[in-house]
């Protein structure tokens, strides 16, 4: 992000934004040790047995913070579901907050004393930077260039501990059907694994491949309906490589940065006139969020 002056980096990623609902970013910043440090306990935490895995099972919580197992996720309208497992690091907030109705506290593995330590930094950086890239979507959208920093304030971000493990040369085609994310950006390092695809608008996917170390970035719903779809949040989804590669797994790491969950998402003025109208009606972020986890499968209707 360095490499260009603000207003030109604001141009560049907001027309990438408008146009693909994605963009890649080098330079963007983030400790590369560390970042090294959470892949390796990503991979340690993986490799347990299934049994120890489940001792956080995060099914209590809405998928919100521990361990999802493998096979439970679904996108939404797809009739099968996704061939991954993943583990939630959320915001810790403090005691009383009047926020922390909505949002739970997180639970670390205790087979991996490191997890907790390394995982919370992560999360901070990926909160930093996902503010400096918003604080470029404002500057293209028309908005002041910290308009985003009190929306995004204890927002009920996600860091998510990915794993697609090894599948059968014979195994179906997608490990994670078709879908649009429920959040603001997404952030999402580990791209370069390969098997990434976006939908461009003419219907056609077309591989996402940043080059090592660069950040893959997507808008997700909640940036959509706030912009009144003018920056779209696009399909993407995850294809099994070639057969003789299906014995391998792949990792990656998306922070999903969302909203404060109090906030109100409504179209934009700048972004709403006679050629656009409004399209979607006013929700909160935390009704919003909660509507769309029990359309994936994570939140289970009562």
């Amino acid at each position: 992000m360095a490499e260009l002056p603000k207003a030109d980096f604001a141009q560049a990623f907001g027309s990438s934004f408008q146009t693909f609902g994605f963009a890649m970013v080098r330079d963007h910043g983030m400790d590369q040790g560390l970042v090294n440090e959470g892949w390796a306990i990503a991979r340690q935490f993986f490799a347990m047995p299934v049994a120890a895995k489940r001792r956080y099972d995060a099914s209590g919580n809405g998928g919100q913070r521990g361990y999802t197992a493998f096979g439970v996720e679904i996108a939404k309208g797809a009739s099968e579901n996704d061939l991954k497992e993943f583990w939630h690091v959320g915001r810790d907030l403090e005691p009383g907050d009047p926020l922390a109705g909505t949002m739970p506290p997180n639970i670390w593995p205790d087979e991996i004393p490191e997890f907790r330590f390394i995982f919370s930094r992560l999360y901070r950086e990926f909160d930093r930077v996902g503010a400096e890239l918003l604080s470029a979507i404002a500057l293209y959208v028309g908005l002041p260039e910290r308009w985003f920093d009190s929306a995004i304030k204890d927002g009920n971000s996600i860091l998510r501990l990915l794993h697609y493990p090894p599948v059968s040369p014979e195994a179906p085609g997608i490990r994670a059907g078709a879908h649009e994310d429920i959040n603001l950006i997404t952030l999402l390092l580990g791209a370069e694994e390969g098997g990434l695809e976006l939908r461009d608008r003419q219907g056609d996917w077309l591989p996402v491949v940043p080059p090592p170390g660069a950040l893959a970035i997507n808008v997700g719903d909640m940036l959509q309906r706030l912009t009144n779809h003018r920056l779209p949040s696009t399909s993407h989804r995850v294809v099994n490589p070639p057969p003789e590669r299906r014995g391998r797994s792949r990792y990656s790491m998306p922070f999903f940065l969302h909203l404060r969950p109090d906030f109100i998402i409504d179209a934009l003025p700048q972004c709403v006139d006679a050629d656009h109208p409004r399209r979607d009606p006013p929700i909160s972020a935390h009704d919003y969020l909660t509507e769309r986890l029990i359309e994936i499968g994570l939140i289970k209707k009562g």
